[in-house]
């Protein structure tokens, strides 16, 4: 049995070849992180597992490559870049992902970009470098409600950090939990009660567009919000709509509907919005958990019974 890394920055190749460990099963890392679908065919002869950080894996060329089995995906989001139902059903790949990896590095990219859209520091900095002497209300965050809408690793992690910052801390998830220091309220007052809301949703076909236009229109006027999730848990045009009407504050966005962000694109026109290139995950700690988990899903795929 072979492995094949697709797509591998030089920082993820590093750290691949560091926690191989001896007796490992083969890992091709082919460090070329522009792979396109067509390539998959030639790349994955004679390779059952494939370790894919963001290249898209349609059924079509799947169904091309006879030899793979199984797809670890490195981290939760596959569902952007495959259909793991389809692949399944139609070509008998399963597809793993990787929970947990990024929970604090994730929690404090939310927690950094909370503070930098509520304070406008995007707009100040881009201010002083057109020689500007900006100088706008900004929002003190002590003593203010955070909102986490979806409830799990990260958004216990963010918790955590507002709770030491003095923010009372609400919480909707779609399933019923309880966490020490957290309040969970029903949905509708999570939207009205939270000066910002962060969200922390996996995307699926339930999660697909659930920040909607009507749901925007519920929360607090003046709210901030900051999606370390996925672009697509939100209705884009409708929150650039509130960000221009100013029924949102700002924004602190680190995912986008489309990625990489185009050039020109909508959002780098506001003033009011903090943008960071889905890049919350990317701390060394987080990427040797993610690579480490990575591995030990192709240890079992090795070891278990066929």
């Amino acid at each position: 049995m072979r492995a094949s890394f697709v797509d591998a920055t030089d920082g993820l190749a590093d750290v691949m070849r560091r926690l191989l460990r001896p007796g490992d099963l083969p890992v091709d890392i082919h460090e070329n992180p522009d792979i396109t679908p067509d390539d998959l065919p030639e790349l994955l002869k004679g390779v059952q597992i494939a370790i894919d950080d963001h290249t898209q894996f349609p059924v079509e060329a799947v169904k091309r490559c006879p030899d793979l089995k199984h797809i670890v995906f490195l981290g939760t989001g596959a569902r952007s870049y495959m259909d793991p139902e389809a692949l399944k059903a139609e070509c008998g790949v399963e597809v793993h992902i990787i929970k947990g990896y990024g929970d604090t590095a994730v929690a404090e990219m939310a927690f950094a970009l909370m503070w930098a859209a509520g304070k406008h520091i995007g707009e100040l900095d881009r201010g002083i470098f057109a020689g500007q002497w900006l100088r706008p209300e900004v929002m003190q965050l002590t003593g203010k409600t955070v909102g986490l809408l979806g409830f799990g690793g990260i958004a216990a992690e963010m918790a955590r950090l507002c709770a030491g910052a003095g923010m009372k801390v609400l919480a909707w998830n779609r399933t019923p939990k309880s966490h020490p220091g957290v309040e969970f309220v029903p949905l509708d007052r999570l939207l009205a009660d939270s000066d910002v809301l962060s969200l922390h949703l996996l995307l699926n076909e339930e999660t697909r567009g659930f920040l909607s236009r009507a749901r925007i229109a519920e929360m607090r006027p003046g709210a901030v919000l900051v999606n370390t999730a996925r672009g697509a848990v939100v209705d884009e045009a409708a929150m650039v709509d509130a960000l221009r009407t100013g029924h949102l504050r700002s924004a602190g966005l680190d995912v986008f509907d489309i990625e990489p962000l185009p050039a020109g694109h909508v959002l780098t026109t506001l003033q009011n919005v903090v943008l960071t290139a889905h890049a919350a995950f990317r701390t060394a700690e987080a990427t040797d958990n993610l690579i480490g988990a990575s591995l030990d899903h192709c240890r079992r795929i090795v070891t278990a019974p066929r």
